[in-house]
């Protein structure tokens, strides 16, 4: 818009396109792939802002009736139709997506990513000895998710290249190794 000293002032776009870690994505690429799923009847894919993990994608999926499918599940779908860099971080399934009086999709009722580990296909293998404990610590403080167990995927959690180098900087000083 114009300001009334005649400056232009930039306002953000009106597009759902991002940059995130220097990659542009556009999340409606990312929604019509989730809906490609026979399990997926609704999705909506949006950028949490978080200081601990930065920006990363969070994937809302209203799973098609009678379908309960997993994190890992619809992780290893999208890795088949999309750039690591596309998938989403997290995955909340909901009954039914948000909507305002007039049939809209409420973005701000969306609910917040929680802090606990998601439901992946593996069980959780509590850590068994001092160093597992704090190793899985080390995950959890940049994951910012918890409890973490010794058997858990890294990139299934959220993890990505970034935090694989925050990972190997906190375990290189654990070890006094690299």
């Amino acid at each position: 818009r114009m300001r009334p000293d005649g400056c232009l002032e930039h306002l953000g776009r009106k597009d759902f396109r991002v940059k995130i870690r220097g990659f542009s994505i556009e999340l409606e690429e990312i929604e019509a792939a989730l809906r490609t799923s026979p399990v997926v009847r609704e999705t909506i894919v949006v950028v949490a802002k978080d200081e601990s993990q930065g920006d990363r994608l969070i994937a809302y999926i209203v799973p098609t009736h009678g379908q309960t499918p997993t994190v890992s599940e619809i992780r290893n779908y999208l890795k088949d139709k999309l750039p690591d860099y596309m998938v989403p971080s997290a995955f909340i399934f909901l009954e039914a997506l948000p909507l305002t009086p007039t049939g809209k999709l409420d973005r701000q009722a969306l609910p917040k990513p929680d802090q606990s580990r998601p439901g992946l296909d593996s069980a959780f293998v509590a850590p068994e000895n001092p160093l597992e404990l704090q190793l899985t610590r080390i995950w959890e403080k940049i994951l910012g998710i918890g409890p973490i167990g010794v058997k858990d995927n890294f990139f299934d959690l959220g993890g990505n290249s970034l935090h694989a180098v925050q990972l190997i900087t906190q375990v290189e000083r654990l070890s006094g190794k690299s």
